[in-house]
């Protein structure tokens, strides 16, 4: 059940009809055209198309605006930096797509680019998916629960955390000043399947920001790690819910 929310999404007519995937064709195409479109009065239908699938086929991933040119060469289409960070800024009016900032103190960084994105559903991406990555909508499932938390707690603060050696932690919850909590999610059902550089990335970053609460959001692994005196709580996602 828990598998099929992720496939599908929750949108009470998808959960209670059968005809589930031409329901989500139709949510895409109305934030598509209302949304974004129609409201923003955008002029290049071409362009809205392809930023729009494309975040959509990108989720739970970094993203620059040079990636996103790169992608319109390979198209074949020329568009300006300008005109794309436009375009790009629009999509956040529509509430479907979401971006977190990278965690620094500097502002400067933190309003940059690259950015991660994250989608408003995880089931309208059945629409545009090539294949079945169960470990981003695990991690897109988690950003939408923590944008939630932050409706009751407005201190509230997501951001993803990086270093100049690649090493990744998917959310950092800061609230006020401090930093509250470190989350990796992994697509991990024992020990041995939970990546080293995942672990590796956690305890670097307890180290840098000062944070001892540090989770790993398993899809079926429940345990207590002990690693260079650090304590890592593994929960699975459907417990971490709950």
């Amino acid at each position: 059940m828990f598998k099929e929310y992720l496939d599908f999404s929750s949108f009470p007519e998808v959960v209670l009809k059968e005809e589930k995937e031409r329901i989500l064709k139709e949510y895409y195409d109305a934030i598509f055209f209302k949304d974004f479109v129609e409201r923003h009065k955008l002029k290049s239908f071409s362009v809205a198309n392809l930023i729009f699938s494309y975040f959509f086929q990108n989720f739970s991933a970094e993203i620059s605006v040079n990636r996103i040119v790169d992608f319109f060469k390979s198209q074949g289409l020329k568009m300006g930096k300008n005109t794309i960070y436009d375009y790009v800024e629009k999509l956040q009016d529509t509430l479907a797509i979401f971006f977190i900032r990278k965690f620094s103190k500097k502002v400067s960084i933190r309003e940059l680019w690259p950015k991660k994105v994250y989608i408003c559903d995880t089931g309208i991406s059945r629409i545009l998916r090539f294949s079945e990555n169960i470990g981003k909508m695990m991690e897109n499932a988690v950003f939408l629960e923590l944008l939630r938390t932050i409706n009751t707690n407005p201190l509230l603060e997501i951001f993803y955390w990086k270093d100049y050696q690649q090493n990744e932690v998917d959310f950092i919850i800061k609230e006020g000043l401090n930093v509250k909590q470190l989350i990796q999610v992994s697509y991990a059902s024992s020990k041995d399947e939970i990546e080293k550089r995942e672990i590796k990335a956690l305890i670097k970053a307890s180290e840098q920001l000062n944070c001892k609460d540090l989770l790993i959001i398993t899809w079926d692994y429940d345990d207590e790690l002990k690693i260079n005196n650090k304590k890592i709580v593994c929960k699975p996602l459907w417990e971490w819910f709950i």
